[in-house]
């Protein structure tokens, strides 16, 4: 009996690091980083990002900026109405509330070569609409699997929570 408790804890315990781990930084340009000339439409597309996930612009301090703006001017490419800026490189930005988010380098003639990116954050569990459409230049297909998952799967369904805890007191 006691090896059947053990083994009961065990998968618990599994079940709660999974939970624990479920929020993915996603290195945005992958191994090309935060840089001119590379299509973010491309690089966003396939990708759900979610609340809790976090975005790493890699690119070092002075060469860039990120610059979260709204819609408009992530169109228009300008940063005179900028939410939030970061100039020290690497930066990371957590997302905190669902909706699209819009970051362009500020660094005059970055936005117009492509470093934009607009990513769609849904709601955890849910699976996010893509973002608009860019019109920066693509880049070559890169071999390296860099920003995608980085990190343990998503929570488990509330069945599934259910069905172990069952099987938990069964077990006892």
């Amino acid at each position: 009996m006691a090896g059947y408790t053990s083994i009961a804890l065990g998968a618990l315990l599994l079940l709660s690091c999974a939970a624990w781990g479920s929020a993915t930084v996603y290195t945005v340009g992958g191994s090309s980083g935060w840089n001119t000339g590379i299509n973010y439409t491309d690089w966003t597309s396939g990708k759900t990002f979610t609340v809790g996930d976090s975005l790493l612009f890699n690119y070092a301090t002075g060469a860039h900026t990120v610059t979260e703006v709204n819609s408009g001017d992530y169109d228009s490419c300008s940063s005179s109405n900028a939410i939030s800026s970061e100039t020290n490189g690497p930066t990371t930005i957590q997302l905190k509330t669902t909706g699209t988010r819009y970051y362009i380098c500020s660094i005059s003639g970055h936005c117009g070569l492509g470093m934009k990116v607009a990513v769609t954050v849904g709601s955890s569990g849910s699976p996010s609409t893509p973002p608009p459409p860019s019109t920066s230049t693509p880049s070559p297909p890169s071999s390296t699997t860099n920003g995608n998952h980085s990190s343990a799967p998503g929570l488990a369904p509330a069945s599934a929570v259910a069905s172990l805890a069952g099987l938990v007191v069964l077990l006892f």
